[in-house]
């Protein structure tokens, strides 16, 4: 048997490592990405087929039948702080996400699309957002010239304004 030798080159690879992300606008002003990690799936539902229901928060938008699934359907902009959704709309962009067995709807202004990047292009909100928004975010990411909200589905989805035991 022969034996092989096998030389590694000494110049750097880049790395393709880049982590997805679904990139959407909370409203006119704010852009975010949420990590693909979380999300299900990116839909546009009628506004009919969301059910209010009586004595909740007003960030909660009702509940939605989701693949045979009944899920909460959650106004994320208004959770944030950010000026809430047009109320006049015909449909809603929405955002699937699941963080362990717990499912949302989180209804965005407009979904974009999907982006990468890595981890280490994430930088502290702390002192660049609102201090309201820190709680749900991982931090910042800055492309093309605009800054992105990297939000934490786990702080979004385990938010206290959800809650009411």
């Amino acid at each position: 048997m022969t034996s092989t030798k096998i030389t590694l080159s000494s110049k750097p690879v880049k790395n393709n490592l880049a982590d997805g992300y679904l990139k959407f606008q909370l409203n006119q002003q704010t852009g975010a990405v949420l990590s693909m990690k979380h999300t299900q799936e990116a839909i546009i539902i009628p506004v009919e087929s969301v059910t209010s229901m009586p004595n909740m928060p007003a960030c909660i938008l009702g509940l939605m039948n989701w693949r045979s699934r009944i899920i909460w359907v959650i106004d994320l902009p208004k959770i944030l702080n950010l000026e809430s959704l047009d109320y006049r709309v015909r449909q809603y962009n929405a955002i699937v996400v699941q963080v362990e067995s717990l499912l949302l709807g989180l209804v965005v202004q407009e979904i974009k699309g999907t982006t990468k990047f890595v981890a280490d292009e994430i930088h502290s909100p702390i002192g660049q957002v609102a201090s309201s928004l820190v709680p749900y975010l991982c931090g910042c990411v800055v492309q093309q010239k605009e800054i992105l909200l990297v939000l934490d589905a786990q702080a979004i989805v385990q938010s206290s304004i959800l809650r009411s035991d």
